[in-house]
This record gives C-alpha cells, structure tokens and sequence, in this order.
C-alpha cells in the first residue's frame, strides 16, 4: 500500500492542532415552563377538582395537556347546599388545598381557575356559594360558565379523542404529526336520558353541532339525544327481567 503524502498528514495535523485550541460555548437551552390550569367541575350529585399541565409547545396552535390530576369534593353535590352556603367553602377547602401544594407557590396567582356547571345545577350567578368560597382562593378566577348540554357533550367528545391520541401522534423523529385515525363516537348515559356524539359531514346541514378548530382541522360535532334510555330506565328493565 502506498503511503500517505507528507504534505497531506500535516495539513491534518495543523487542523486538529487548531481545532483542539478554538475555545467552544455551549448555547444554554431554556427549559420548557410549565404552566397549570384549574377546571371545577361543578355537578347535581358531585363536584370535582382537576389540574393540568402544559409547556409553551403546541400542535397546529392548540396545546397539548401534559399531565391531568382531580381530587373529588367531599360531601353532596353542590346543589344540596342552597339553604346552607357556608359548607361549600369546608367542603371544598381540601381541594383547594390540596392544589396550593400541587401547583408551586409562585404560579398560584398566575394559574386561571374556570368553574364549569351543568344546566340541571342551576345559573352560576356571582352570589352562587361556590363563587363565593373561591373569593378567598389565591388561583386567578376567571369565569363561572352554565354549560349547555350540547357543550357539555362536545367537551366529552373531545376528551374522549384526546385520550385515544386520535388528533395527533408522535412519528419515529419525536414529532407531532396528524394520526390518520378517525374519530370516534361517544355515548353518554345519563339517570333520565343517552346522548350519541359525533362528527358529521360539513355540507350536513340537517344536523347542527359544535363547531371546533383543533390541530389545524376543522370538527362539526352533533349529539343525538335518546330520552327514556338512561339509567334509571336500564335499572328498572333489570329489575323488571329479575322479578319475571
């Protein structure tokens, strides 16, 4: 084999001899900042607490929950306190200590707080007692919302899609892109009543839904209501099948 050329082995020299002295700066990278969020989940026979995570990052212009964790008030519902106001803020004062300790003390005035109801609890009017126990909160209280029941199945439908990772998925370079899945349908059951959630075409205009922009697409979410076909229905079914 033939020898490398002397001119050759020393111009290699002289460029490692200069690398090794050109001092080098690593860049420092900000980490991603965590912000957190507070739904009240405010029902007839429940009221629920729940915190989420994000960073700055998002899909399409829509953010991407990072972690999710509730904490269920103790007692009734929140409709059962109306003749006495006063225990809703013991009632929920365990939550709402439980997400000071969750969430770091110096996002607490940072972190919005929204307190979402179902139309059976009744109108969140700014004496409701539930408004009134958040007054002493340290979260940035943002707004009390009765939702309505094609809302309220919308907000499901989402959250169902979500989970399964229907909007989106991580391709093999860790970036997000669409997940060529369709969405799937919801079915809620309720005491009195089912409702069937689901996309429906947009030149549909028989059917009229939610509309919602998310990672760059465009949902028309409708739900067919089923009376007669809840729970307190299947309940007498099965007794009625167990007598005979």
């Amino acid at each position: 084999r033939e020898l490398l050329p002397p001119w050759l082995v020393i111009i290699a020299g002289l460029t490692g001899i200069v690398l090794l002295c050109v001092s080098t700066k690593d860049v420092p990278v900000p980490p991603l900042r965590t912000k957190y969020g507070i739904v009240l989940d405010v029902g007839p026979s429940r009221t629920i607490l729940s915190i989420y995570q994000w960073t700055t990052i998002k899909a399409n212009k829509t953010g991407m929950i990072r972690d999710c964790s509730s904490c269920s008030m103790q007692g009734l519902g929140i409709s059962n306190y109306s003749e006495s106001p006063r225990k809703v803020g013991k009632s929920l004062g365990q939550c709402l200590n439980w997400a000071q300790e969750e969430i770091p003390a110096e996002q607490h005035s940072q972190t919005p707080l929204y307190v979402g109801a179902t139309a059976s609890t009744g109108q969140l009017n700014p004496t409701h007692p539930i408004l009134t126990a958040l007054k002493s909160s340290p979260f940035d209280v943002q707004r009390a919302q009765t939702l309505s029941g094609p809302d309220e199945e919308a907000f499901n439908w989402v959250a169902v899609n979500y989970v399964l990772e229907n909007f989106f998925k991580y391709d093999w370079r860790g970036q997000l892109v669409p997940s060529g899945k369709g969405m799937v349908g919801v079915l809620s059951v309720g005491r009195s009543s089912a409702g069937l959630t689901s996309t429906v075409e947009e030149g549909n205009q028989a059917l009229k839904g939610v509309r919602l922009q998310l990672y760059g697409q465009t949902h028309n979410v409708h739900t067919r209501h089923c009376p007669c076909h809840g729970t307190d229905q299947l309940r007498r079914s099965l007794l009625s099948a167990l007598i005979r």
